[in-house]
């Protein structure tokens, strides 16, 4: 992004992982003071840009979700296929684990979080497995999770072409959970428009149909000229529309992308462009 402004140009960077933010600080180092980056939300982009003195920007994208260098370190615990700590944490100062949650969340809170936040079938008896096994030893590792769910949820057969590892909505209910990324994205979407100057351009990538749907609601109702209740008769809201949406239906990625990076394959793109 940066590379395609003027030399005037200036990049602000938010992220809640301390480790993301040294790689790339690293990784950005030549550009020198251009870069700004801050530990922080980015439900809190517009705390932000007011701490900073800034009164806008020309083009922000928030790339939802999880990072390769989070999942590929075991220690962060984020990982199915990996050994290590049941962490899940994308800021380690806060406290509060995908451990605490496993193993002190009730039975029904459980049932809830693999329901609504992993869209997992299972659920029920997953959370009921869940119990059962931390009344024997507490569950603190990812490989112990892993055991305990696939007594519940059998891996596919060789003759099946499902990708889906038995534990993959139930990891991704735990991070979310634990991360709070829908209160936290529900909380940009309030009003996260308002970060863009007459012009400017919102994209946000989501990874999962919750937070697409998220995205795409929020996107209508900036872009409606009206946000009254549907039972009144005339508008007294005083909204008038804040954005022209740019993509009625979200991007999603090529075979030759996915091919490059298999990561990307459920990525779902959705922009805006804030009216003047």
């Amino acid at each position: 992004m940066l590379a395609g402004t003027g030399p005037k140009g200036r990049l602000l960077g938010l992220d809640r992982d301390a480790d993301a933010l040294a790689v790339t600080r690293q990784r950005l180092a030549d550009w020198g003071a251009r870069i700004t980056l801050v530990q922080e939300n980015f439900s809190r982009s517009l705390a932000t840009l007011a701490r900073l003195g800034w009164s806008g920007v020309d083009a922000a994208v928030l790339d939802l979700g999880f990072s390769s260098l989070q999942i590929e370190d075991a220690e962060r615990g984020f990982s199915f296929l990996r050994a290590g700590p049941l962490d899940m944490r994308m800021d380690r100062t806060e406290p509060g684990c995908a451990a605490d949650v496993v193993n002190h969340a009730s039975q029904a809170e459980l049932r809830q979080i693999f329901r609504e936040w992993g869209e997992e079938p299972a659920a029920g008896a997953l959370a009921r497995a869940v119990v059962e096994a931390r009344k024997k030893s507490p569950l603190t590792t990812t490989v112990a999770l892993v055991r305990t769910i696939e007594q519940v949820i059998k891996r596919p057969s060789r003759s099946t072409r499902s990708p889906v590892h038995p534990a993959t909505r139930a990891f991704q209910a735990l991070r979310i959970a634990v991360n709070r990324e829908l209160h936290h994205l529900s909380t940009f979407l309030a009003d996260g428009y308002r970060l863009l100057k007459p012009g400017g351009r919102l994209v946000i990538l989501a990874y999962h149909s919750l937070e697409d749907r998220l995205v795409k609601t929020a996107f209508r109702r900036w872009a409606a000229s009206c946000v009254c209740p549907p039972r009144l008769q005339l508008c007294a809201c005083g909204w008038s529309p804040k954005v022209k949406i740019l993509t009625p239906k979200p991007l999603t990625p090529t075979r030759s992308e996915v091919a490059t990076n298999p990561r990307a394959r459920s990525a779902r793109l959705r922009a805006v462009e804030r009216y003047g």
